[in-house]
């Protein structure tokens, strides 16, 4: 299987970069499966990007799995993967919009035979982001983002992973998240 990661955190000795990401390019490096690494704060994002975005849009349709590993900031992904969004899925590569009628339009996926997993850190605890917040980040993503390039699926939900409080955690509880990224990448690289 081909997997591609998509990691964007801009410190190398961030929970994003040294713990996860470095948990899963471990367990496909075992596996033996193919891996792409777009590591989205060491590419050059200095205009124009024409030729790294055409790299990014290879890779994706290269891949078969895709794990995408970002913190939250201000209640969204990091300003490169939202780049990486943007620049990315576009209309005509990720999806298009499909005419109901004159006003209104379907998002039709081109990406929908990807497998995805994410993981998006928080620094805040999982209380208020889920119930005051309506865990609008998670949300935001899967319906705004994944569902147009994706398509609907409910693995889009269950397999977009949150891990809260990050930088206030014991080392335990850190170890805990790993041993959870361990044992899903295991899974997503068995099926």
């Amino acid at each position: 299987m081909k997997n591609l990661v998509i990691i964007a955190h801009p410190d190398k000795n961030s929970f994003c970069y040294n713990g996860i990401y470095k948990t899963i390019k471990e367990c496909i490096e075992e596996s033996d499966q193919e891996l792409r690494v777009i590591d989205l704060y060491r590419d050059s994002f200095t205009r124009p990007r024409n030729a790294i975005i055409d790299t990014y849009k290879s890779n994706v349709t290269w891949s078969d799995k895709i794990f995408i590993i970002s913190p939250v900031w201000w209640f969204r992904l990091t300003p490169r993967m939202e780049i990486f969004f943007d620049e990315v899925f576009t209309p005509g590569f990720a999806y298009k919009f499909v005419n109901i009628t004159k006003i209104y339009a379907y998002p039709k996926p081109f990406l929908r035979n990807k497998k995805l997993r994410t993981y998006i850190t928080h620094g805040a605890p999982a209380l208020p982001v889920l119930t005051l917040y309506l865990n609008s980040v998670k949300l935001r993503l899967v319906m705004g983002v994944y569902t147009f390039v994706f398509g609907w699926r409910l693995s889009l939900f269950t397999k977009t992973n949150q891990f809260w409080s990050v930088p206030f955690v014991s080392n335990k509880k850190r170890e805990k998240y790993l041993r959870v990224v361990k044992r899903n990448t295991l899974k997503d690289l068995r099926n």
